[in-house]
C-alpha cells in the first residue's frame, strides 16, 4: 500500500506538471510579453450543425487530471483525520477556498485607475430610447405594433429645455435638480381644456463630477434562424421593395448588422473594462469568458464576431441565464467602482423553452437585485418591441432598436457612456396640491405605477445636453383640476447609484391662463408630441391584434407562436382621416411656434397615413 500510494502520488504530480505547462506556460508567456490573448471559445460547424469537440489529447489529459485531483483530495482529508484534525479544520479550509475563488473579481476594485468624463448631461428615463421600429414599419408599409411607439421613446428623439431649477440653490451640487413648468391647452381634436406640469430632468452637478464607472460587460447575441432574414424584411411572411435603400443595405441580414454593431461597440471599451460574450439559439453557448479588455486580442475578437452565422431556434431564457451566470462573480465588486451590464441583441421572437413574458421578466428582475442591469438592442424591422418593452421596465434597464449599423455607430460615439450608466434609481415624486391631482404620467415606462399624488420612475440615465436642451429630458404630468388653488408643493425622493438616498423639495405656482398658455417651448413640445403619440396609437396601430400580455394558448390564426411577429400591411381606419388631417394642420402651426424643424418628420408620417386612406377610397 505504501508503494502504491507513492506511485499514485508521483503520477499525480507528473500530470499536474504536464497540465500546468499545457495551460499556464503560454498564459505566463503572454503576460510577460504583454501579448493580447484570443480566448474565443465558440466553434460552430454549420454543415454538421454541431460544436467541434476538443482534441483527444487535451480531453484525455483533463480527464486524468480531474481523476487524480479527486484522489489527492481524498488523501489530503484522510491525512488530516489521521493526524487528529477535526471537522472544524476541514470546514475552515473549505471556507478559505470559497473566499479565494471569488477574490479575483474583488481585487480589480482595489486597483482602480482613473475614469473618463463625458460632455454636458441631463437625464432621461429608462425604457425605450427611440421609436425607430415604428418609423421603419411605416416607411415600408407594414402595420406597427402599439408598443413600437412609446412616449419616452418619442421624447428621446427630441431635446427639451424645460423650466428652471426651483430648489433652494440652483447649483446646489445635488445629483438631481428637477425643473418645473406648466401649461394650459385646448386639445385640438377633443376641444377639452387640459392642464399639464412638466418635470425637467436636470442635474445640479458640474461635468467634472460625472464619470463612467469601470464596466463589467457581457454581450448576449441572438444567432437563431430568424436573424438570417434581411434587416428590412419580415422573417415570417413579408418583403417589400424599398426604393430608399441601396442594394447592400437592403440585403444585409439582422445578424450581420448586429455583429457590425457589436464590433463598433468594442471600440468604446477601456483597457480596465472587462468583456465577455454569450451566443444563443435553441441553447446558450459561451463564446468568450469575461476578461480584461487590455489583455484581450480585440482584433481577433472582432474577426470571430463578424464570422458568425445564424442557425437554430430562439431560446432567450437560456441566453439571459448564461449572461447572468458570467457576471454573477463580479457582483461582489465595489459598486462605487464597477458597473455590471448585459447588452442583449435580438429580434425578440422566442419560440422554445420558457417564452412567457412573466418568466423572462422574473429573470431580469432577479439580475437587477444583484446589480446586473440590462440594455436590449432590437434588431430588424420585425423586432418584437412588445416583449422587450415589458421586460425592460425593471430597474436599470433600457432598450434601443437598430435599423442601420452606420446610424448605430454614430449613436454609440455620442451615447455609449450614457447607455451603460444608470444614475438615479427609484425616483418618487409626491404632489401636494389642493387644486390638482395627477391623472396621467407621460414619458415614463412606469406610468401605470402612478397614483393621484405620487409618480414613480425606476431609473434615470444621463442624456446628452446642448444649447437646445436635454435629449428626452422631460416627463409630463397631465393634471385634473379640482379647484382654483394654483400652489403646488413637490417632494422628490431618489437613490443614487451607490445606494445613498436624497430628497429635493420645491414649490411651484401653476399659471392657469385658459384657454391657452405655455410657460416655455419645452413643455409646449412635450404636450404636442404626447397628443401626436395618442393619435398614432388610435389610428396607425389600432388594428394590430397582439396588444395584451402573452397567452401561449391563444392563437391569431397565423400559425406562429405568440412572439413570432408576422408581416401585416399598414391599414388606417377611414374614420381616422379627419383627425389625422386636422392634427397635421395643428402640427404645422406648432412647429413655427416651437421653432423645432425636426418635428417636420412627424408631418410626413401623418401625410403618409392620410394618403393611404385616400388611396383605399379611390380603389373602392
Amino acid at each position: 500500500m505504501y508503494y502504491l500510494r507513492r506511485i499514485f502520488l508521483a503520477t499525480l504530480l507528473v500530470n499536474i506538471l504536464v497540465l500546468f505547462a499545457w495551460h499556464a506556460v503560454p498564459a505566463a508567456s503572454n503576460a510577460i510579453a504583454q501579448k493580447p490573448v484570443d480566448d474565443w471559445q465558440y466553434n460552430w460547424t454549420p454543415d454538421e450543425d454541431k460544436e467541434v469537440e476538443p482534441d483527444i489529447g487535451e480531453k484525455s489529459l483533463e480527464i486524468l487530471f480531474y481523476t487524480l485531483s479527486a484522489w489527492m483530495t481524498l488523501e489530503f482529508f484522510r491525512l488530516l483525520f489521521a493526524l487528529g484534525f477535526g471537522l472544524s479544520t476541514v470546514v475552515s479550509i473549505i471556507i478559505i477556498f470559497v473566499l479565494a475563488s471569488v477574490s479575483g473579481p474583488m481585487i480589480g476594485s482595489i486597483t482602480d485607475q482613473g475614469r473618463a468624463s463625458i460632455r454636458d448631461y441631463g437625464y432621461s428615463t429608462g425604457g425605450a430610447k427611440d421609436i425607430n421600429n415604428f418609423r421603419q414599419n411605416i416607411a415600408a408599409g407594414y402595420l406597427p405594433q402599439p408598443s413600437d411607439i412609446t412616449y419616452e421613446g418619442l421624447f428621446y428623439d427630441y431635446r427639451f429645455d424645460t423650466g428652471s431649477a426651483s430648489v433652494d440653490q440652483p447649483n446646489s451640487g445635488k445629483l438631481f435638480v428637477p425643473a418645473w413648468s406648466s401649461a394650459v391647452s385646448q386639445n385640438p381634436l377633443s376641444g377639452e381644456t387640459e392642464h399639464y406640469l412638466a418635470v425637467g430632468l436636470k442635474s445640479g452637478r458640474s461635468l467634472d463630477e460625472f464619470s463612467r464607472k469601470k464596466l463589467n460587460l457581457v454581450v448576449v447575441l441572438d444567432i437563431s434562424g430568424s436573424m438570417s432574414s434581411s434587416f428590412y424584411e419580415y422573417y415570417y411572411g413579408g418583403h417589400r421593395k424599398r426604393n430608399d435603400l441601396n442594394e447592400q443595405t437592403e440585403k444585409m441580414s439582422k445578424l450581420e448588422s448586429a455583429c457590425q454593431s457589436i464590433s463598433a461597440m468594442l471600440d468604446h471599451l477601456r483597457p480596465d473594462d472587462r468583456f465577455g460574450m454569450v451566443l444563443f439559439n435553441h441553447e446558450a453557448h459561451l463564446a468568450k469568458p469575461v476578461s480584461a479588455v487590455g489583455t484581450t486580442d480585440m482584433q481577433a475578437l472582432k474577426g470571430h464576431i463578424l464570422a458568425l452565422s445564424p442557425t437554430g431556434a430562439t431560446n432567450m431564457e437560456e441566453g439571459l441565464e448564461e449572461g447572468c451566470r458570467l457576471l454573477m462573480p463580479f457582483t461582489l465588486n465595489n459598486p462605487d467602482e464597477f458597473e455590471n451590464r448585459i447588452i442583449f441583441l435580438t429580434d425578440a421572437m422566442p419560440n422554445t423553452d420558457d417564452t412567457s413574458e412573466s418568466g423572462l421578466l422574473a429573470i431580469s428582475e432577479n439580475m437587477a437585485k444583484h446589480r446586473i442591469y440590462m440594455t436590449f438592442v432590437g434588431m430588424g424591422i420585425d423586432f418584437n418591441s412588445q416583449l422587450i418593452r415589458s421586460i425592460s421596465k425593471v430597474r436599470g434597464a433600457n432598450y434601443y432598436s437598430v435599423h442601420s449599423p452606420i446610424e448605430f455607430k454614430k449613436r454609440l460615439a455620442d451615447e455609449f457612456e450614457f447607455m451603460v450608466t444608470p444614475m438615479i434609481f427609484d425616483l418618487a415624486l409626491t404632489l401636494k396640491a389642493p387644486g390638482f391631482r395627477i391623472s396621467q404620467v407621460i414619458g415614463s415606462p412606469e406610468a401605470d405605477m402612478a397614483t393621484g399624488r405620487i409618480m414613480h420612475v425606476k431609473t434615470l440615465f444621463p442624456a446628452p445636453t446642448d444649447e437646445n436642451g436635454t435629449r428626452g429630458g422631460i416627463i409630463l404630468l397631465r393634471l385634473e383640476k379640482l379647484n382654483d388653488n394654483p400652489e403646488i408643493t413637490l417632494t422628490v425622493n431618489y437613490e443614487d447609484r451607490s445606494g445613498h438616498e436624497d430628497e429635493v423639495n420645491s414649490t411651484f405656482v401653476i399659471t392657469a391662463a385658459e384657454p391657452e398658455h405655455f410657460d416655455d417651448a419645452g413643455i409646449r413640445k412635450g404636450v404636442l408630441l404626447a397628443r401626436y403619440a395618442d393619435l398614432i396609437k388610435n389610428s396607425a396601430t389600432a388594428s394590430h391584434k397582439r396588444t395584451g400580455p402573452a397567452n401561449e394558448s391563444s392563437t391569431d390564426g397565423s400559425g406562429w407562436s405568440y412572439w413570432e411577429r408576422p408581416a401585416r400591411a399598414l391599414a388606417v381606419p377611414s374614420a381616422a382621416k379627419s383627425d389625422i388631417d386636422k392634427f397635421c394642420a395643428h402640427l404645422k402651426i406648432e412647429i413655427t411656434n416651437i421653432g423645432d424643424r425636426n418635428l417636420e418628420k412627424e408631418v410626413q408620417v401623418l401625410s403618409q397615413l392620410s394618403q393611404l386612406v385616400e388611396q383605399r377610397v379611390v380603389a373602392q
